[in-house]
Parts: structure tokens; sequence; C-alpha cells
């Protein structure tokens, strides 16, 4: 019986976190796919720079809708959309025969990408326990990074045929399992409660089966439903996105928006989407490129289980501030190895590689899986949807602008002086996590929303 249960809660786990293999395939793919698509395709560099960010650019509408979506059809149901689109996007972007149609294509599997972003997360941690929920819903960025090494590994094995269009039509395959998948699983228990009408008998049943017996299910309900009656009952304060801006949550939203803009701004967008590009300016050949990408990726996925199993013990704090030390230290090996002038050659290629591990490392153990355990753990209930939609469209337009811009920058100013910049907002980064994000490990959902709201935590809990 034990092991028939862990077996439907292992299910939920994985196909919940499905969509971070989506995510990080879709995400992941471009940068071999950049190399050869010139074959077929002529891209200038602000064409290269707009078939990358045609999907951030979905994925910025995906999360704007899915705050609203994600509480009127609820988390589950909202998943298995994104899976569809996930499939025509992708479908539509291997087979695409010109610019305009790769990017457009591009920016419907961006939607797909931005559903997934806000609600999986979401989704993960209202169902996980208190006590293993950093780790559960890290879960799904530690496959973001599996969906990153699967599309290097992709790119690779299809680099000597120049095969673009495999390297990304592939994705449909987890698109499709993640739609076939999610659709067997349970809604959310706080869902349930909050959004449907007599829900609160079905959230007893999922919660009886995810945490193994009727008294901590009945124990964990009784806090949904006080928390839920509380906003029912309401304090005078709108319960939409505008009380995201009102006195009590204004500073939760300013430390949410702050998070996702030093993920994006510390400069992970342009390793993960270019470093093919960039290991190819510094002497690379293209195949050579394409496989020093496949062992980037490989230390990406290898670095967030240490993560996970951190995140829990150590706390979110700690890993921030490291890992924020560990990109500041890499970014300023990679600005000196390109500002000093070194000719290209053996100690330049083994320093910019170096430096690249060494960044991508120390991102993948803190900032890659702590922002989406944190960001659904900062807002409460009543606004989850909505302030972590928000916070995560933002993410998309930080991550765009990114993108976007970098191509342009690296032929303008090259390597050197963009790693500066990205050097000096690591520094930055670390800054922020000392002085404003709260610890949130440990604690429940509703403990952490009545102590940022400075509500009083009633005795006994």
């Amino acid at each position: 019986m034990a092991t028939q249960h862990r077996g439907r809660t292992a299910a939920i786990w994985f196909f919940g976190a499905l969509g971070g293999i989506l995510w990080g395939f879709d995400t992941g793919v471009i940068s071999g796919a950049l190399l050869y698509i010139p074959d077929d395709i002529p891209l200038t560099p602000l064409l290269q720079g707009l078939v990358v960010s045609g999907l951030l650019v979905g994925a910025m509408l995906g999360a704007g809708l899915s705050g609203r979506l994600a509480d009127s059809l609820g988390r589950r149901r909202l998943i298995f959309a994104g899976g569809v689109v996930f499939v025509i996007g992708t479908l539509g972007a291997a087979l695409g025969l010109n610019a305009a149609m790769l990017i457009g294509f591009r920016f419907v599997m961006g939607i797909g990408v931005g559903i997934i972003s806000v609600v999986v997360p979401m989704y993960l941690s209202e169902l996980a326990p208190k006590e293993i929920r950093g780790r559960l819903t890290s879960l799904m960025q530690l496959l973001v990074t599996v969906g990153i090494f699967l599309a290097y590994v992709t790119d690779y094995a299809f680099s000597d045929s120049h095969g673009w269009r495999w390297m990304i039509g592939i994705g449909v395959i987890p698109a499709v399992l993640l739609a076939v998948g999610i659709y067997t699983q349970p809604e959310s228990p706080r869902w349930l409660v909050a959004h449907k009408p007599g829900g609160e008998a079905d959230a007893r049943v999922v919660l009886t089966r995810l945490r193994g017996s009727e008294a901590a299910a009945d124990a964990e309900l009784a806090e949904i439903h006080a928390s839920v009656g509380d906003e029912a009952a309401g304090s005078g304060e709108e319960l939409g996105p505008r009380a995201l801006l009102g006195p009590r949550l204004r500073p939760v939203f300013v430390v949410g928006m702050l998070l996702v803009f030093f993920q994006n701004f510390v400069g992970i967008n342009t390793i993960i989407y270019y470093a093919p590009t960039l290991l190819t300016n510094v002497g690379f050949a293209a195949g050579g490129a394409i496989l020093a990408n496949v062992a980037i990726g490989a230390v990406n996925m290898l670095m967030t289980l240490p993560g996970m199993y951190l995140i829990d013990r150590a706390g979110r704090r700690p890993l921030l501030l490291f890992g924020a030390l560990g990109m500041c230290a890499a970014m300023i090996l990679l600005t000196v190895t390109n500002l000093v002038g070194l000719a290209q050659g053996p100690l330049l290629l083994t320093l910019t590689l170096v430096g690249i591990v060494v960044y991508i490392a120390s991102f993948s153990i803190s900032w890659g899986p702590v922002q989406w355990v944190a960001l659904p753990e900062l807002f409460p209930l009543r606004v989850r949807a909505a302030g972590v939609s928000i916070c995560v469209t933002f993410n998309w337009l930080f991550n765009m602008a990114v993108a976007l811009a970098f191509p342009s920058l690296l032929e303008a100013f090259g390597a050197g002086w963009n790693f500066l910049f990205f050097a000096v907002m690591t520094f930055l980064a670390f800054v922020f996590v000392q002085r404003l994000l709260p610890e949130t490990k440990g604690r429940s959902l509703e403990e952490i929303e009545r102590s940022l709201t400075g509500e009083a935590v009633p005795a006994g809990r």
C-alpha cells in the first residue's frame, strides 16, 4: 500500500514538473540551431535576436494570461492547455519556410512556455508538504536543466547533417507526454477550496492521497480553509492584481519583481542562448562549440541536484548569496580574459570555457532553482496567481530584452564589456538578497503569508 501511495505521488511530481523539460528544451535548442538555420533562412544579427526572442514575447503573453486563467480554469487544466500549445508551436517552427514563419511559431511555443512557467511552480508549491516544498518545487528547475541538456545533445546529434529542423521538432515528444500525463493527475487542493464550489471534499481526497493519512490531510485542510475564510471575510482590501500595489502587499511585490529582474540581468540568458556563438568567436569550430555546449548543459543539470538538496536545508537566501558571488567571480574572469587582448589559441579557449562553466555551476545551484521556489511562496493565496503571473511576465520581458539586444551588443562592443556589465549586476544581486529577500524555508504558505503581511502568527503554529 505504501509503495502504491509513493507511486501515485511520484506521478504527480513527475507530470507536474515535466513542463520544465519542454521549457528547457525549447529555450536551449535554439543555441545550436542558430548555427545552421542560415543554411536555409538568411539571418542578420537583428533577425537572429528576433528568432530567439520570439519565444520570449510569446512567453510574456502566456504568463500574463495565466494568472486569471489559473484561477478560473484550475492549475491542472491550464498545464494541459500549455502542452497542447507546445505541440502546435513546435511542429510549426520545425517546418518554418522563412524567418517570419519561424519567428511566428517560436512565438506560439513561447505562449506554452509562459503558461508552464507560471502554473507549474504554483501547482507544485500548492501540492507539496512544507518540509520538502523547496525540493519538490525545484524539481521543475531540474527538469528545465534536463531539457536544456537534451536540447544540446540533440543539437550535437544533428550537427553533422545541419539538421536544425530535427533539432527543434523533437521537442514535440515531451509536449505530447505532458498533455496526456497531466490530465490524469489531481487538481491543487488550495485551488479546489478557494475557487470550486463544494471543492473542500475533493481537496480532502487529494490531501489524503498526498499526505498518506486523513489526520494530516484534515490538519492541512483546516489551515487552508481558515486562510480562504479570512480572505472571503476580507479586510477592505482589493483581492485582484491591484492589491499588489496596496501598502500591505507592495513590499512583497517589489521583492518578487527584483528577484526576476536580477535572475535575468545576471546574464544567464546570454549563456543559454548564445554559448556556441560566444565559443566560435574565441576560436572554436562549429562542431566543437556545440560539443562544448553539451558539457555546459551537463554542468547546468548536475549542479541543480545539490541546489535541490540544499534548498530545504541551507535555505533560500544562503544559496542565492553564494550563487551571486560565484557568478560575479566568473564574469570578472570572462571580462579580464576578453579585454586583455589574448590571441585566439588554447589559453583563450580554456579560460573562456572555465569562466562559463563556473558561472553556470554557480547559477544552477542557486538562482536557477530558488527563484521558482520562492516566487509562489512570497504571495498570499488570494493574490498568488496574479502576483506570480505578473512577476513571471516581467521575467520574460527582461529575458527578451537581454536575448534581443545581446547579438547586436556583442557585434558592437565585443564580449568583454558585456561580461563586465553582468559582473556588476551579479554584485547588485548579492546586495538585493542580503538586504531585502526574506527566508521562507520550512514554513507553510499560510505562515509565510501572515509574516510577510504583518499579521500575527497564532500560538502553536
